[in-house]
């Protein structure tokens, strides 16, 4: 049976222009699994409210990060896949959950050189319902209403893996050299707690609190919150960095419903008060950076911790194309090709 990659991302729009920002925003926010309110509130609420303003202002943002190519996560996705697939020589075609990249479109390529059997590759390394489910859950939508007699197999998240964690801690050393940190953050992707007790399988364990994640329970499967402070306690590790010379955060919110806390933007502006001048900040929620990452935390966030008392301030970039990243990805993929487990 012929085999195939399908690598999934979270999408972009297609320029800068506000029209084409507001088309990839009610597609965005209209997602029951990023917005999970009832379609008739989330349709008043995003239709009637956010579109007519948060369009122009997502517009001005990703004007700051644009590529000359085009958008930094899609052509860094590219320039990914590219690399994979020299290196696997089987097909790998690129899907984007939200955009004009559509994964329909993604799959129909593979099946046009005549694949059999899909790997489905969320690029997330941890569950979430507005990340990685909705990648899943709309490809095995797609899967089964126009190709469904392609068998698809599922990567599992990956948040704690060997080799995601070694690529993830050189990634943060190579670009701490010659940098004298007092301190390193871990910004974590924002999600209301609301979707962390909705992905609790055990409806009991998850309390949000300081002990859950701590206590080991099945429900840890598909606990965003407890996968993302598993990720950093492993680069800790591996790294040896001393406790109290670290922390986690969770950047962007919205509505006035609870969100993971701390929030990234209340730490930066706190660090420089409590004496912490040279800060270094990273994005594990991200394989590939984007406008939350290269906007959200490059710029903003820079702007907010010298404004307050910081004096320096460097962001790492995401995994994004490197080697080491492409080398582990095309490892999983050549035990699933194999037709061996996948350890994940």
């Amino acid at each position: 049976m012929n085999k195939g990659i399908l690598l999934v991302n979270l999408g972009s729009p297609d320029s800068t222009k506000t029209k084409d920002v507001r088309k990839y925003l009610d597609e965005f926010l209209m997602d029951e699994r990023v917005i999970d309110i009832p379609h008739w509130k989330r349709t008043l609420l995003i239709k009637g409210i956010i579109l007519n303003t948060r369009p122009r202002k997502s517009a001005k943002a990703y004007k700051e990060i644009w590529w000359k190519e085009g958008s930094p996560l899609v052509v860094i996705s590219e320039r990914f896949a590219k690399k994979v697939e020299e290196k696997l020589h089987i097909p790998v075609a690129l899907g984007m959950r939200y955009g004009s990249m559509t994964i329909e479109r993604a799959i129909q390529e593979l099946v046009e050189k005549g694949v059999e059997e899909i790997l489905l590759v969320p690029l997330y390394p941890h569950y979430a319902m507005s990340s990685y489910e909705t990648v899943v859950e709309k490809a095995k939508e797609i899967n089964r209403k126009s190709f469904p007699t392609i068998k698809m197999d599922v990567l599992p998240v990956f948040y704690n893996n060997t080799d995601y964690i070694k690529s993830m801690s050189a990634n943060l050393k190579q670009h701490l050299e010659g940098f004298d940190y007092d301190h390193i953050l871990f910004s974590y992707h924002g999600i209301p707690e609301r979707h962390i007790l909705k992905s609790d399988t055990t409806k009991s364990h998850c309390k949000i609190d300081n002990n859950c994640c701590n206590t080991g329970s099945k429900a840890h499967h598909t606990c965003y919150r407890h996968q993302c402070f598993e990720t950093t306690k492993a680069i800790v590790r591996a790294l040896d960095l001393k406790e109290g010379s670290y922390s986690n955060s969770f950047q962007s919110r919205m509505l006035k419903n609870p969100w993971l806390q701390p929030f990234t933007d209340f730490e930066l502006v706190k660090f420089p008060k409590e004496g912490i001048k040279k800060l270094a900040v990273i994005a594990p929620a991200f394989v590939t950076d984007c406008l939350e990452t290269l906007e959200e935390i490059a710029i903003r966030g820079k702007e907010d911790f010298i404004n307050a008392g910081g004096e320096t301030y460097k962001y790492i970039p995401c995994l994004n194309d490197n080697d080491n990243w492409v080398n582990v990805m095309v490892k999983w993929i050549e035990e699933w090709h194999k037709e061996k487990t996948v350890i994940i």
